[in-house]
């Protein structure tokens, strides 16, 4: 074969590749806005379950993706400057975890697409517009269906049938979400003989007063709502409510992990890796108008042992019939 017959083969060769082929190798940009610790063991569970979806939907940092993660604590400044820091560097998609760092992203950018995961009520937060057609620029995985938190105060009744007055812990910063939650707990509570007293905190002191000002009351019982500020400091208040005796019901696994009494709620990990395959539709073109939101579809309903045997709880069969998982 002459030498010009080769080079020409050659270069009919690169030109009839698809397009799409040779696309893959630019490099396309996430943004993740994280209202949390970044060393802390569920932080590192979420983004390695998220990390891990993107691999398995054909996407590789360093081959044809980057993601730029900022950790926010629960702080609202920190979130407001990192959510500009993401818009600013023009990613493709935004990935927003909690109704605080899903508005602080909201507030810089209506048309970057954004994906929310662990958001209690997009639609009453106005983040979209309905559940099935979200519309603009946003969609994602809501955290709870309302009904979940009646299933809280049930489970304090199962637990501990004495309990009459039940905490509610909740920030008021978030109030969308824990009045989303909060509907089915006030149906419930004359059902089950419970008096509800809500606790708003919005930072640790608070949350310090709030439980001494539990300190000699009827109160023994405990729903922590979920929120960035209730996962920032979940230690604390686990450690809090153990030294009053308190029964306590959680909204996620982490919770009992450390010592809590009983969790009920979705899988955040789940949550994290389904939102990769989201993220790998809109970065094949597809709007986030296009793709409902979507309830979560794993659950767990996990207890403390040895937190309830120092609180002398015997768990009833009908419940340990139903745990998923046992902390010993």
């Amino acid at each position: 074969m002459r030498r010009r017959d080769f080079i020409a083969g050659i270069a009919g060769s690169v030109a009839a590749w698809p397009l799409a082929a040779r696309g893959e190798r630019a490099e396309r940009k996430v943004g993740v806005l994280m209202p949390a610790v970044e060393n802390d063991a569920e932080s590192r569970a979420r983004i390695a379950a998220f990390r891990k979806g993107l691999r398995e939907q054909g996407w590789a940092e360093g081959r044809n993706l980057r993601i730029e993660i900022r950790w926010a604590l629960d702080d609202p400044n920190l979130m407001r400057r990192h959510a500009a820091e993401l818009v600013a560097i023009a990613p493709d998609v935004i990935v927003a975890l909690s109704p605080p760092g899903l508005a602080a992203v909201q507030r810089e950018t209506r048309s970057i697409p954004t994906v929310f995961v662990q958001v209690a009520d997009p639609v009453g937060g106005g983040f979209v517009a309905s559940l099935a057609k979200p519309g603009g620029n946003i969609t994602g995985f809501s955290a709870f269906e309302d009904t979940i938190s009646a299933k809280w105060l049930e489970l304090i009744k199962e637990v501990a049938p004495h309990v009459a007055r039940v905490a509610i812990l909740r920030n008021p910063a978030t109030a969308s979400s824990s009045e989303f939650l909060k509907g089915a707990m006030d149906k419930i509570a004359p059902l089950l003989g419970l008096e509800l007293t809500p606790l708003g905190v919005s930072d640790i002191a608070e949350i310090e007063r709030a439980f001494d000002a539990l300190t000699g009351s009827s109160i023994s019982g405990l729903v922590v709502m979920p929120d960035p500020l209730t996962l920032v400091h979940r230690e604390r208040i686990v450690a809090l409510a153990a030294d009053r005796r308190m029964t306590a019901v959680y909204p996620y696994r982490y919770f009992a992990e450390v010592g809590g009494l009983v969790s009920y709620g979705p899988s955040s990990v789940d949550m994290w890796r389904r939102s990769a395959v989201y993220v790998d539709r809109i970065l094949k073109g597809v709007k986030p108008a296009d793709l409902p939101v979507q309830n979560p579809a794993k659950f767990e309903l996990v207890l403390n042992v040895k937190t309830a045997k120092a609180l002398g709880i015997e768990p009833p069969l009908s419940l340990l019939m139903r745990i998923d998982d046992v902390i010993e």
